[in-house]
């Protein structure tokens, strides 16, 4: 999938996410009233708060951008708060702050707020069940210790055994497993959580598809509306002010490399933009055409992170 599919495949499912709270844009806008600026440092004097999606704005797959880093610790160190909201689901905690040190950057386990996280607030929340799970196994059962969970693969009995599904990984899914999920839902209507809304995420040698893609699919074919967890949906900014506390949302602004995500998101949130232009979803594209068509227009455009 590439960048023009992955967009107009977020554009079709419009209705299952929040609705955008940019002013109205009149027939042909590009984006015009954005403000166009070179990198994170040319916010500080306006933002107290960064919000930093990963994918996009910290890294690209498994390498830092570069430049990244340093100005991170720059703001770190000038008094800015700098929290990671991701829709990483795949990656226990542990393993994720590792990465992130292993490419250079110094944050808090506490400030890196994922999809995951948000997702197992849920689980908790919610009555014990016994679980399928979409999920790369070999990379354990961190944070999910505590939950009666099967890995799917390729037996159809086991989905039709569980009394709700989990979706937080997709990369060893394969069209017959959602097949088989399709099949067992179709019979049986039950919960899915999906603990990565992305449909795809940028990687060195183009786009990954993610649970999002899986999950907006099954929905289609069975009817049955998933439950979403991470951006764009408020219970992963919920996460962060908790963990922010007291902060001024007209100081705070949510930086990502998608407009359906990110800039969704933190509009709906109530925190300014950022969209990243030259890394990430959009790299190599011009902004005007997806801006007009989404409605969707942040409040800064950032040549680089």
């Amino acid at each position: 999938m590439n960048a023009d599919q992955a967009f107009a495949a977020y554009e079709r499912v419009r209705h299952r996410l929040p609705p955008s709270l940019s002013p109205s844009l009149p027939a042909g806008a590009s984006g015009a009233g954005c403000q166009r600026l070179a990198n994170l440092d040319a916010l500080a004097d306006d933002i107290d708060v960064f919000l930093l999606d990963a994918f996009g704005v910290l890294n690209i797959g498994d390498t830092a951008i570069s430049g990244v880093p340093e100005r991170i610790a720059g703001q770190q160190k000038a008094g800015k708060r700098v929290l990671v909201v991701s829709n990483a689901a795949g990656f226990p905690h542990g393993m994720l702050m590792e990465k992130y040190a292993r490419l250079g950057y110094d944050f808090a386990p506490e400030d890196v707020i994922t999809s995951r996280k948000a997702t197992l607030q849920a689980l908790h929340r919610a009555p014990p069940m016994k679980w399928g799970l979409m999920a790369t196994e070999s990379l354990g059962r961190g944070d999910i210790e505590a939950f009666d969970m099967d890995y799917l693969a390729e037996d159809a009995a086991a989905y039709d055994a569980v009394d709700g599904f989990v979706m937080l990984g997709s990369a060893v899914w394969t069209e017959t497993r959602q097949s088989l999920l399709e099949a067992s839902l179709r019979a049986n209507p039950r919960p899915v959580y999906v603990g990565n809304p992305d449909i795809v995420a940028p990687r060195e040698a183009g786009f990954s598809i993610e649970p999002g893609h899986f999950a907006h699919r099954l929905a289609d074919a069975t009817g049955i509306e998933p439950q979403f967890f991470g951006k764009p949906f408020g219970n992963i900014f919920d996460l962060a002010f908790t963990q922010l506390q007291e902060s001024d949302l007209a100081r705070t602004v949510m930086v990502g490399d998608s407009l359906h995500t990110d800039i969704l998101g933190g509009q709906a949130a109530g925190v300014k933009t950022a969209l990243i232009s030259d890394y990430g979803f959009f790299a190599g594209k011009d902004l005007a055409e997806p801006i007009s068509v989404s409605g969707i227009q942040p409040d800064y455009i950032l040549q680089q992170p």
